[in-house]
């Protein structure tokens, strides 16, 4: 035998069968399998031999590679990359490597990496991140579904609604991942649903809801709200029930305290500094002002900016102003005083999509529920 790699050829003849069986041994096939003495013989052999499978041989005998794609917005946001670790360790357990892409929040870059994905035939995608408004503008949250679950706080059972936001580039993604998934492909979405494919979705307006009462419990009556981009679902959901739950309380914030800006810890900031400007709060006063008793912010990232443009100000949290986010990110363990928020089980979502995309799941479509997490940055108000 050469001093070269060993070959598949080689590995045939060793182990006495042909070159065709020895390559569906080794590569695995889509359509034809092999007797499991002649395939156990053949893998022995190229052990014994050392030989070393060619991955792209291998993509094509399987018709798949062992790629699996994961398409976040912005893996700089705690948030996806909390997930995109979930994702990871449940890809690692299916023998899969994860290939990661960040859009920016671009639509068009979004539909690309799937474009990609399709192309170079990936086992399957994902896709985290909120999507745009639907046309009639109304919550996509579902209903309550089937409390049977394999995570805590995670609900089994399918989605009813699948509403979209429309217009080309949604159109175009849509049929770019059912084309994926008709060519074998799997595919889970994290956020809201593309039609019906499957889905982890939050119940961001619940979620949301939840915290606006545990706030009104605490004494706050006057409320803004940091509420993201306008257009953007998940921005939309969680700004739709905090406020809807706070008007059932008698407490609803007025139009004018609730401020769209980005979806991002930049976005909190340059909201919270508007506010503290109009409010006539902050330096060289260093009072509080008109400002209300408690900022709520749609996400934590845009909690944290918003902190920070509180203590820029010369103002404090919570003695000026209480503030409270969404999502729980690993991060808010440095967070001084600490945030109070929702808390959404990130890693275990981002494995949840992962066994829907592979088909591991039989329970169809899931709904996680976060929980409230109260800490010293929304203290007990006595009135």
């Amino acid at each position: 035998m050469s001093d070269g790699p060993v070959t598949l050829s080689q590995v045939a003849r060793e182990a006495g069968v042909s070159l065709a069986t020895a390559s569906r041994a080794i590569n695995g096939s889509a359509t034809r399998s092999v007797r499991e003495d002649l395939r156990e013989r053949v893998l022995e052999t190229a052990r014994r031999l050392d030989y070393s499978p060619d991955p792209s041989a291998q993509a094509m005998a399987r018709g798949r590679t062992t790629a699996l794609g994961l398409v976040v917005h912005d893996i700089a946001d705690p948030y996806f990359s909390t997930i995109a670790a979930g994702v990871a360790r449940a890809a690692e357990r299916e023998g899969l490597i994860v290939t990661l892409a960040s859009t920016e929040h671009s639509p068009e870059r979004e539909l690309a990496f799937v474009e990609l994905a399709r192309r170079q035939r990936s086992r399957a995608i994902i896709l985290a991140g909120g999507r745009l408004a639907p046309d009639d503008g109304g919550s996509t949250d579902a209903g309550d579904a089937d409390p049977a679950s394999p995570v805590p706080g995670i609900e089994a059972g399918s989605t009813t609604d699948r509403s979209r936001g429309g217009g080309p580039i949604s159109d175009a993604l849509e049929a770019a991942l059912k084309a994926f998934r008709d060519a074998g492909g799997g595919v889970a979405l994290i956020g809201q649903p593309v039609d019906d494919l499957p889905v982890v979705k939050v119940a961001n307006a619940d979620g949301a809801a939840d915290l606006a009462r545990a706030l009104h419990g605490l004494g706050y009556r006057r409320f803004a709200v940091l509420a993201g981009p306008t257009g953007h679902r998940t921005a939309a959901d969680r700004t739709d029930g905090f406020t809807g739950a706070l008007a059932d309380l008698g407490s609803a914030p007025p139009p004018e305290d609730i401020l769209t800006c980005a979806f991002t810890r930049d976005g909190g900031y340059s909201a919270m500094a508007a506010l503290i400007e109009r409010s006539g709060a902050g330096a060289p006063s260093g009072r509080a002002g008109h400002l209300p008793e408690l900022v709520f912010a749609v996400n934590d990232v845009m909690a944290v900016g918003a902190m920070a443009a509180v203590r820029d100000a010369g103002l404090s949290v919570p003695d000026d102003v209480a503030v409270a986010g969404f999502d729980d990110i690993h991060t808010l363990r440095d967070v001084t005083p600490g945030l109070t928020t929702v808390r959404i089980p990130l890693a275990e979502i981002g494995a949840l999509a992962t066994d829907l995309a592979l088909g591991r799941s039989g329970q169809g479509d899931a709904r996680v529920r976060g929980e409230v997490v109260l800490r010293e940055s929304t203290p007990e108000r006595t009135r």
